[in-house]
């Protein structure tokens, strides 16, 4: 019987107060219960990060194991059973490096059948040809490791993890709902502010606060209407007169306080438009600084992260002409390309994503709407023939939204998956 081969990566089990809580362990045991009925010659391999070793601190390095393991263990005792029907193989990531810089790892992952290889890539061979498997932070200038296997070797990631994610954590259980411990599934990283911005409005802000500025809010968007409004009738590019002061005065005491209320909206708005001239000159040599420090947000960062990617599976496609599936993780965004008839894969995270959807009224915040892609890819041989199987496991996230929250993405869309095929045949 050929081999086949399971791939999952980007778990982050562990880490500090409320990052300890891992929302999908009682899928992850059934899924590793499913797979002690396969044979001797299956392998699950995880390519990275399935540990948050980073954001547990107040830890020495090497108890955080132990630590993570204690926490778990009803998850660490279905690693032992799996791991005796099935090899479980496991690569350092960046979030876990410390897993690449000591034996003693390798020992302690033993004794649950989980065998480590303290390697910035592995390779395997199928149908003839070869998988090569990374975590992929290497392709990441924040994240990369100088000298892989070093221990006092740290990339920026790393205090940034340390002094941000953990403390997130640490501070998630002073918060309304946890939402902070969610800080690692926002994606990409340069949208936390406004994460952070929406959490607070729709969460943190005192409810008295709030509900007395959304009507401000509403009648601002109002005036901005009528203000629009006058100016198209006074020129007659419409002709109506809704929008007049005399059709206001005529609607009574409503119409009256309206009036004051538009007379004062539309200074505070003539105020704005002044200043939005040098506002606009600033914003726009901050986003030339951002992007020079590869911080730019928006879909132009993401497609550059992206394409890293890609052409580092090229490069390995050109120096090894038998590699013919290149998997790697890290970015936490599933997909399958084909190129030049290889495959490139990325295999996601079991973390909660947070998808940002616009709110109907642009003067509030949008909102991050939650949920699950707990996956894998499956790789093995049929007639001489390389077969990918991708699989999704059901599992829904309680979107834990606001009323408000609710009211302001009514209808609109949660974002869509990457398509990826079920099945995907290499000659």
């Amino acid at each position: 019987m050929s081999k086949e081969y399971y791939f999952i990566s980007d778990l982050h089990i562990g880490g500090d107060a409320a990052l300890d809580f891992c929302d999908f362990e009682n899928e992850l045991i059934i899924c590793l219960r499913e797979l002690e009925s396969k044979s001797g010659d299956t392998e699950l391999i995880i390519n990275g990060d399935i540990f948050g070793m980073w954001e547990l601190t107040g830890v020495e390095v090497g108890d955080k194991l132990r630590t993570i393991i204690s926490s778990h263990r009803d998850l660490f005792d279905q690693f032992r059973k799996t791991g005796e029907r099935i090899r479980i193989t496991v690569i350092p990531g960046n979030h876990d490096y410390e897993l690449a810089c000591y034996p003693d790892f390798v020992t302690l992952l033993g004794e649950y059948n989980i065998t480590l290889e303290q390697k910035e890539y592995i390779t395997r061979p199928v149908a003839g040809k070869k998988i090569w498997i990374e975590h992929g932070n290497q392709h990441d200038s924040f994240n990369a490791i100088a000298d892989f296997g070093n221990p006092y070797v740290t990339p920026f990631g790393y205090y940034v993890t340390r002094q941000v994610v953990s403390n997130a954590g640490k501070y998630s259980l002073l918060g309304r709902g946890k939402w902070l411990k969610d800080m690692e599934s926002v994606s990409p990283n340069e949208q936390v502010p406004d994460w952070v911005v929406s959490n607070y409005f729709y969460r943190e802000m005192s409810p008295i606060l709030r509900w007395i500025l959304l009507p401000f809010i509403f009648l601002f968007a109002a005036t901005l209407v009528t203000f629009i409004g006058n100016i198209l009738e006074r020129t007659g590019i419409i002709g109506t007169y809704i929008f007049s002061r005399n059709y206001m005065m005529s609607l009574g005491i409503f119409g009256r306080l309206y009036w004051i209320i538009f007379f004062v909206n539309s200074l505070i708005l003539g105020f704005l438009i002044i200043f939005s001239i040098p506002i606009a000159f600033l914003y726009r040599d901050i986003m030339k600084t951002l992007a020079r420090y590869g911080l730019r947000t928006g879909a132009g960062l993401k497609i550059q992260k992206i394409k890293n990617y890609l052409d580092a599976a090229r490069r390995v496609f050109e120096s090894h002409p038998d590699v013919a599936v290149y998997i790697f993780g890290h970015t936490h965004d599933a997909f399958l390309d084909r190129v030049d008839g290889r495959v490139i894969i990325n295999t996601g995270t079991w973390l909660k994503k947070l998808t940002r959807v616009p709110a109907h009224f642009k003067l509030l915040p949008d909102v991050y709407y939650p949920s699950f892609r707990l996956n894998y890819f499956r790789i093995g041989e049929e007639d001489g023939k390389i077969v990918i199987d991708y699989v999704r496991l059901p599992k829904e996230a309680p979107s834990g939204l606001t009323l408000l929250q609710r009211f302001v993405i009514l209808g609109r869309s949660r974002g869509v998956a990457t398509d990826i095929p079920a099945r995907t045949v290499l000659d």
